[in-house]
Formats: structure tokens, sequence, C-alpha cells
């Protein structure tokens, strides 16, 4: 089994309303000093990783590209010599269109950055206005066209749904948009509304009105139908690839697999036991300037917890749960219902099932 490292970068152009993330517009003149503490940290886990194998880095954010090529190139080699990297390894970059061309691309690939992550979102303008998303459509085409150019031939669009004004013909459109580029890899998220963000707050006042749950979990049917006639396996609830482009460093989060993470509010995971370091940026370099690891919290699940956990995974996974490890009269009703069906002995979501995840789970690991 191997390890993943994911490795956050807190910077943004701008921040996106409904954004959650531990990502900040504005402090870009951290970023060098960022980079160091980066490479410093590796050095205070290093040893406690040693004999662990890495088969994925993750660069996530926030908008790791808003760092000079130079800055991760280095910061990928560092990591290279205080980790056990698989030759093979699958090093993914998260990039917004505006922050990158076909130059820095190169570079990235050249630096070893076999796989990128493009916050695409959608291909109707009108859609990320409401979102608040500073690029235009024409900026992913741009970018996308770049990255082909460069070489990169292991490329994700990311993708939200269910934003105010959203129809299912314009999702229709942003759906068909992304298949004719043809990148290896698909995510497409239901828009979620979390209550401390600005458009949490618009939705609590009123000014502009939620997600509708019965037109997303129609966006959600039209994605299955239109990834999967275009050749897209749906390996995961809310991701498809075309077969041997499976996000190997998602996989492992889903199968309990260790991964370490580093950078401001990261979490890691090992042997049952989750931590996270410090969230705000300043706070963490403080810490790590200091010589400190910057863990801010850490939990051991309880063995229910363990058991939810473990039924919620592999059926988000679509591996799903062994037959005889569920109730017959249970198992028969969601059957029947066309949530489950059966494949090689376990019970696997359908894609209608994985609309009512929560609830499956809950049955099922009762």
């Amino acid at each position: 089994m191997t390890a993943g490292l994911y490795v956050h970068v807190p910077f943004c152009l701008t921040r996106c309303g409904y954004c959650d993330f531990n990502a900040y517009a504005g402090l870009g003149h951290l970023a060098s000093r960022y980079v160091d503490a980066l490479e410093a940290e590796a050095g205070l886990w290093a040893d406690a990783w040693r004999g662990e194998r890495f088969g994925s880095v993750f660069l996530g954010g926030g908008t790791p590209t808003t760092l000079d090529a130079d800055e991760l190139a280095r910061l990928l080699a560092r990591l290279r010599e205080r980790f056990d990297l698989e030759p093979g390894a699958e090093v993914t970059i998260e990039a917004n269109p505006d922050t990158v061309d076909e130059e820095k691309l190169a570079a990235l690939r050249e630096a070893g950055y076999t796989r990128l992550s493009m916050g695409a979102q959608s291909f109707d303008q009108r859609v990320l206005d409401a979102l608040e998303r500073v690029h235009g459509p024409a900026s992913v085409h741009r970018a996308f066209a770049a990255a082909r150019a460069a070489g990169h031939t292991d490329v994700n669009l990311d993708l939200i749904y269910g934003a105010n004004g959203e129809t299912l013909a314009s999702w229709r459109r942003t759906l068909e948009e992304t298949i004719a580029l043809r990148p290896e890899h698909v995510s497409a998220y239901a828009l979620t509304i979390e209550p401390a963000t600005p458009l949490g707050r618009k939705v609590q006042a009123g000014l502009v009105p939620g997600p509708e749950p019965d037109l997303q979990a129609d966006m959600f049917d039209l994605a299955c139908e239109l990834l999967g006639e275009a050749g897209y396996g749906h390996y995961e609830v809310s991701n498809w690839a075309f077969p041997g482009f499976e996000c190997r460093h998602n996989l492992g989060y889903w199968r309990k697999q260790p991964y370490l993470g580093l950078g401001a509010g990261a979490h890691s995971y090992r042997d049952g036991r989750r931590w996270w370091n410090v969230r705000p940026p300043a706070e963490y370099l403080d810490v790590v300037e200091h010589g400190q690891r910057p863990v801010g919290g850490e939990e051991r699940l309880t063995p229910e917890d363990e058991r939810l956990e473990d039924v919620f995974l592999k059926l988000r996974i679509l591996e799903g749960v062994p037959v005889a490890s569920v109730d017959r009269d249970v198992a028969s009703g969601f059957l029947q219902q066309g949530l489950l069906r059966r494949r090689d002995g376990h019970l696997v979501p359908t894609e209608r099932g994985m609309l009512l995840l929560n609830e499956l789970v809950l049955a099922l690991a009762g």
C-alpha cells in the first residue's frame, strides 16, 4: 500500500463567493516565504515517514499555479529528496485558467508534474458570474489548448452544477463543451451552500436562491448519461475518467491509505489517527519557522465511526459491501427500488443510489 502526499497552497487571485476552502486573496507577498516553510515542514516529517512509499503527490489550494514555475519546480524537487516517491508517481497540480500559459505549463511538465487539474466550473458566463469566478469560458479553452501544446496528457476539468440561474439546457452545453475537449478526467460537483461563505450569507438573507435539489438531481443524471456515452467511466460519485486515468491520489483517500498533508490547514491520516495543521497562513509560517510541526489538532475514530466510514467510502468508489454483511430485507428493498445492484458478491450503488448515498450508508451499516 502506497501513501499520498498533499501540499496545500492557500493563495488565490480572488476568493469566490461559494468557496469554503482555506484560501486567501491578497497574500501573494508571502509566497516565497511559504514555499520555504513547506520545504522546512517536509524536513520535519521526513524521518517519521521514512519507509513509506509515496504513489502520489497533489498540490491543491487555493491556486498553486499562482506560484512561479521555478518555485513549484524547486518544491517538487525538495519533496523528492525528503520522501520516497515511486518512479511512476502521479503528481497533480491544480490550476486556475488565468494563471497558466504554455510556457508555464511546459515548465511544470518538465519539473515532473504529470497531471493537471483545471477549475473550469462552467462554460456559461452567467453561471461563472453567479459563482464569482474571474475567468471566462474562453480562458478555459485557451488554457486547455496550452496544456496540450505543452505536452500534458492527463488533464482533469472541474465542473460545478446548480448555481443560481443555471438551467438543465445550460448544464448540457457545459457538458458538451467539456466532452468536445476530451480531457482524460472530469469532476462534476453539486454546488453546496456553506453558511460561513459570502454566498451562504446571501442565501440566508434571501438575496439569492439556494440550489434546487430536484434540478441538481436531474443535472447529475444528465452528467451520468452524457459522460457515460462519451466513454468516461463513473468510478466515484463525482468523478469520471477514461480507463486508466482515475485519480490515484483521491482513490488513496477513499481507500483509507495513509497520507501526509503539508501546508496551512492540511490534513493527514495514518494508522487510524487523523491530524490537521493550523489554518491561518501567518500562524503556520510562525510555527514552522520556529522549527516545530504545525499540528493544530487530532482525532482517533471510534470503532463505530470506522465502520460507518468504511461503508461510506466503499459505496462511494463503487467497491460496494459484501452481500453477506447486510440484512437481507434491507438489501432487498434497495435492490427493488433500483438504488443498489449486485456485483461479484457485493452490493454496489446504482447512479440513482449515489444521490441517496448517506441514507444507504446508515441503512447498510446498521
